[in-house]
């Protein structure tokens, strides 16, 4: 088996030999995806005007925001600089609270904030990629230590209840918003500008050209900081478009359950759409949609997907609520190993989808 010494194996005190670095193994792709994204935030070649001790301190307090003191403690340990307080740190720390705890709440005027505390728009994008990685980060060390069997810290058995989304009638361009969660396809406009293909450098351009994305301004907007999104692609990918394991529409239903949790109706669109077009279940995914602020997700499905959704709910709750009852159950559905390493690798992947998605634009239906 491939050793995997990455810094989720250390954090998360996986055995060599166990099951889950097994399945980790079986999912390298990822877990190099995901180490690489974590190097290119953390120790990138050009940190721009966004410094690692202003990184750190915010992953620090991210990660206690998430209910990870561990993961706290490690980018505690790594500072070796305080980052000079002020307005521009405030805004940050600011954004990423916000982030944690509702990011349906986030707003384009937020954005101008970060910039009149003197972000630049590249930085922005780094920022707003640090702050969704970290929200990653700390659900796949809470899901893979709860898969080990250690101690998780969680406050009960009741469900994750879905959230409140934006009820704003236009865009801050004008344009007509979705009320609601739906499975149609919708648009998606940035709050900050999108460059233009002919703006970036022949290594921005090809990595764009080679994910299919040049014509994209969500990805032409997070190409700001390419280096970050390459790793953050192939992670998506690996976790997604894999064989074995987990079914993709089961997959799939994951990213729309924690969409329904953090409020994204423009992920849920894209991956409820997906999960009934793959599963042949087009009334239970409308049924997970129509579920309204404060009500029960898994309400009305059947077992097997009421066990998923109560179990992805719970991953992409802040702090993170999943247990081990809820684990017991899914694996007395029949899931393995590789199978709830999927199912915890594709919710917590939409912590860091949604809270991009949320942060940086919103979506139209006209």
């Amino acid at each position: 088996m491939t050793d995997t010494q990455d810094h989720l194996t250390r954090l998360a005190e996986i055995a060599p030999d166990s099951p889950l670095a097994q399945a980790r193994a079986t999912r390298q792709a990822a877990t190099d995806g995901i180490e690489a994204s974590y190097q290119r935030l953390f120790a990138p070649q050009d940190v721009g005007g966004f410094g690692i001790a202003e990184r750190l301190l915010l992953a620090q307090r991210i990660s206690e925001w998430h209910g990870d003191r561990q993961l706290a403690a490690h980018y505690a340990q790594l500072q070796q600089a305080q980052p000079a307080d002020g307005p521009r740190l405030q805004a940050a720390l600011d954004h990423a609270e916000r982030l944690a705890f509702k990011p349906a709440g986030a707003e384009a005027k937020h954005l101008q904030a970060l910039q009149q505390a003197g972000w630049s728009l590249d930085d922005i994008v780094t920022l707003s990629q640090l702050i969704a990685f970290v929200s990653f980060q700390s659900r796949l060390l809470f899901g893979y230590r709860l898969l080990a069997g250690l101690p998780v810290a969680t406050s009960g058995r009741a469900p994750v209840r879905a959230s409140a989304w934006r009820t704003a009638s236009h865009t801050a361009s004008g344009r007509h918003a979705p009320p609601a969660f739906t499975s149609q396809e919708l648009g998606w406009e940035p709050w900050i500008a999108a460059k233009p293909l002919e703006a970036f450098d022949e290594p921005g351009k090809a990595l764009l050209t080679k994910f299919g994305h040049a014509d994209s301004d969500y990805f032409r907007l997070l190409a700001r900081d390419h280096a970050v999104l390459e790793q953050r692609t192939i992670t998506d990918r690996a976790i997604f478009f894999t064989a074995g394991g987990l079914a993709r529409q089961d997959r799939e239903l994951a990213a729309a359950v924690a969409s329904k949790v953090n409020g994204c109706i423009y992920c849920a669109s894209v991956h409820a759409r997906k999960a009934a077009q793959l599963s042949k279940r087009a009334e239970e995914v409308q049924r997970l949609l129509d579920v309204a602020p404060g009500g029960i997700l898994s309400e009305g499905q059947g077992e097997d997907w009421r066990t998923q959704i109560d179990f992805a709910a719970a991953l992409s709750a802040t702090p993170p609520q999943a247990n081990a009852a809820q684990l017991a159950a899914l694996r007395e559905q029949g899931l393995g190993e590789l199978e709830l390493l999927d199912l915890v690798q594709a919710t917590a992947f939409f912590a860091w989808a949604n809270r991009l998605m949320l942060t940086l634009g919103e979506p139209y239906d006209d």
